[in-house]
């Protein structure tokens, strides 16, 4: 908005020099300008937006909707898609499989994006990955209660947060005794590279541990997912400082992306305490209230009244002063009316914000906004595979739309 900026490039640098002041464009220079970016990061961002351009189109979309079988999917498919020949090796076809290559084929993408990054980008897109590995150590955690063997749970990693084998492995197999708790905790806490929110999390309830051997009573007094929030919690906190210090347009940006992850993570946890223990008055406070993440833009003064919601009917009066999220709150209460899910709410309103990530160039929200969605075009795909295999054609056009001018936000901008 400053007056400066309405000048070109040229102007300014010509203006800077007669008062010996450096040329700032928006962003830290230590960290990539208008003037330095391209030399740190300029290949591997023109890399990333050719990939923009191989999502699927609308036209894609109505060929994979006419679809019969799932052979017409893999043909569909094949007509000059970023997909073609993804599925050649495969001859019987299920959703679950064309999800599986997919995001095999997603992951290659993005670790060889990464590749060729230098930093501070390579450290960004490392704090990507993270989430995918607080959800696989949460997995196999689970997976140890419940007494699975370690290749299943291994096989339903996510790729994305893989750690070396021999902790991928050590995670589910410990023995149950002091001594194989004690490596449980240095295994999960120390050797990974999200070990530091579980140490964080630990440390605050560290009259609960006086010594290793009580882990497991932790790991069944605390509900997976509470521990799972807990952590989750703490890397987005985490990585919202992290993306604030590199400051300039990747800063603005991704603050905006990430402050509302942290409001969908408040939301969400507070809807599903309801009928939990952690709706109980006496909890609400004490132990739900330290799952809101410690910034966005609910934060503080929405989160302190989600604290004390004890209902749907309260909560909905909380989100409804807020023009961000209202249109959400009403398709999760339409949801009872044959209506979408908040769960698609809160995915229209994602692909809304990472598609505008791309609208201007010379940050690193762009590597953040590919991955997530590719992530959503793969739900898409999986979705439309399960309407043909299920005969249910009457649902398979019950998707998010991308990059398309079908997309609800982009209609109501005209209106």
């Amino acid at each position: 908005g400053a007056p400066w900026r309405l000048l070109s490039f040229g102007a300014r640098a010509q203006l800077c020099s007669s008062f010996s002041i450096p040329i700032r464009c928006g962003a830290d220079m230590s960290h990539g300008g208008l003037t330095t970016f391209n030399i740190d990061h300029g290949f591997v961002e023109a890399m990333v937006r050719g990939f923009r351009s191989g999502f699927l189109d609308d036209n894609d979309y109505t060929r994979l909707q006419q679809s019969e079988t799932l052979e017409d999917v893999k043909m569909n498919l094949k007509a000059d898609t970023d997909y073609m020949g993804f599925l050649d090796n495969d001859n019987e076809l299920s959703p679950a499989l064309v999800r599986d290559r997919a995001v095999s084929k997603l992951v290659e993408e993005f670790e060889y994006l990464q590749a060729q990054a230098s930093e501070p980008l390579y450290t960004f897109m490392e704090y990507i990955k993270y989430e995918y590995m607080i959800d696989n150590v949460m997995h196999l955690l689970k997976g140890t209660l419940s007494g699975r063997s370690p290749e299943e749970l291994m096989a339903q990693c996510h790729p994305l947060g893989m750690f070396k084998e021999s902790t991928m492995r050590a995670i589910p197999t410990f023995e149950s005794s002091p001594k194989g708790y004690a490596d449980l905790y240095q295994t999960v806490l120390v050797d990974t590279p999200v070990g530091q929110y579980f140490d964080l999390w630990l440390q605050e309830r560290q009259e609960m541990i006086a010594n290793p051997g009580e882990m497991r009573s932790i790991l069944d007094e605390v509900e997976v997912e509470i521990l799972r929030n807990s952590i989750l919690k703490l890397y987005l906190e985490d990585f919202y400082h992290y993306t604030q210090r590199l400051g300039g347009d990747t800063a603005e940006i991704m603050g905006h992306v990430l402050k509302i992850r942290a409001d969908r993570h408040s939301i969400n946890v507070t809807l599903n305490s309801f009928n939990t223990r952690l709706n109980d008055a006496s909890t609400r406070a004490s132990e739900r209230s330290l799952l809101y993440p410690g910034f966005g833009y609910l934060y503080p003064e929405a989160t302190q009244k989600l604290a004390s919601c004890g209902d749907e009917g309260s909560l909905g009066e909380v989100l409804s002063m807020y023009t961000l999220y209202r249109p959400v709150w009403e398709v999760h209460m339409n949801q009872a009316f044959g209506g979408d899910s908040i769960d698609d709410a809160f995915y229209t309103q994602e692909v809304e914000t990472l598609e505008l990530a791309f609208e201007s160039q010379m940050h690193f929200a762009a590597f953040y906004a590919y991955l997530k969605l590719k992530e959503q075009e793969i739900r898409n795909l999986v979705w439309i595979c399960e309407c043909v295999q299920q005969r249910r054609r009457e649902y398979i056009g019950k998707f998010v739309h991308i990059f398309s001018l079908q997309s609800p936000w982009r209609n109501r901008s005209k209106s």
